[in-house]
């Protein structure tokens, strides 16, 4: 029999705030009652069953500061910031995995800019969650050889939400980090200068922050000799647009390409809408693969507004 758990009054009150914003039932599950010692981001997953919300917490080392983190995630989707989508496929599954996992972790070390600094202001990251943290770090990721390796993309992936996770306290885990993980830890300070040179307050903002990470990961990557993850194509984020950009034509607004990367549901060669301002795959389309055919049918599509396109297609966006 599984022991009882309770949720504290701060994460009951951010659960009643989640309910608010949602058209359903939200609960909060402990399933079983394994303690590992240690806080990482995936001793909880969000199930939806109808119009109901299951945040199921699987290890209870922390319930409070795990459940808070998952409620504080769902809110920021449904109080309006982008989300991450892969529609698309590279043909190899192991791949499209690989890239999948990736891209949803530098999505979510943005988010965390968001999430921990509502977890710090409610007193949920405690000096002994912290410690908990470092030793989920080290659950995650192996200590570095001296060299580059494969290991590297998560390593800096890890580190650099740990940065995050820590913000100006960060050089006091020194022992652990610079120790342990030379070369990520600088890299991923390099990173983190480029994500936090604008703060990451408000739904555009996170956009804006998310392209950045992806260009600025895949140049770590190719300084590195190790191959460029091109999550600009590969995932697809939300569009935030100004009213008047909605009224713009789509020409005006993004660049359609006709991609080598196949629809996940054509399992044909996909068309991908790039915004202009900052060539972020956008939306994704399915057309002719004659070329009479595509040209016609990108003059078709480059013709309709912005707010024409989205709607026809039910893409969800948000308005800045």
């Amino acid at each position: 029999m599984a022991e009882e758990f309770k949720l504290g009054p701060k994460a009951k009150s951010l659960l009643n705030a989640v309910s608010r914003f949602f058209d359903g039932d939200v609960q909060v599950q402990f399933i079983g009652n394994l303690k590992s010692g240690y806080v990482k981001h995936d001793q909880a997953q969000i199930m939806q069953d109808g119009k109901n919300l299951f945040v199921q917490i699987n290890d209870m080392t922390e319930p409070d500061f795990t459940a808070t983190h998952e409620l504080l995630h769902l809110l920021m989707t449904l109080r309006g910031f982008p989300q991450i989508y892969f529609p698309l496929t590279t043909g190899d599954g192991a791949l499209d995995e690989q890239l999948q996992f990736v891209g949803t972790e530098l999505f979510d070390v943005i988010a965390h800019f968001v999430v921990y600094s509502e977890q710090r202001k409610h007193g949920l990251i405690t000096p002994q969650v912290e410690a908990e943290y470092i030793k989920g770090v080290r659950q995650t990721i192996t200590p570095e050889t001296g060299k580059v390796d494969a290991e590297m993309i998560i390593r800096v992936a890890t580190i650099l939400d740990a940065m995050v996770f820590f913000g100006n306290q960060f050089a006091e885990h020194d022992t652990v980090f610079v120790q342990n993980f030379p070369i990520a830890t600088q890299a991923a300070q390099r990173l983190y200068k480029i994500i936090t040179e604008k703060p990451t307050d408000s739904p555009f903002a996170f956009r804006r922050n998310v392209v950045k990470l992806f260009k600025a990961f895949d140049g770590q990557m190719k300084g590195w000799n190790l191959p460029e993850l091109h999550l600009t194509d590969f995932a697809m984020l939300t569009s935030v647009f100004s009213k008047r950009q909605l009224g713009l034509k789509v020409s005006q607004v993004f660049k359609l390409y006709h991609s080598e990367l196949k629809s996940k549901t054509s399992l044909t060669r996909a068309y991908i809408g790039f915004a202009a301002v900052d060539d972020q795959d956008s939306f994704v389309l399915t057309g002719p693969t004659d070329a009479k055919l595509a040209e016609k049918f990108i003059q078709n599509i480059y013709a309709k507004t912005v707010q024409e396109l989205f709607d026809e297609l039910k893409i969800p966006y948000l308005i800045r």
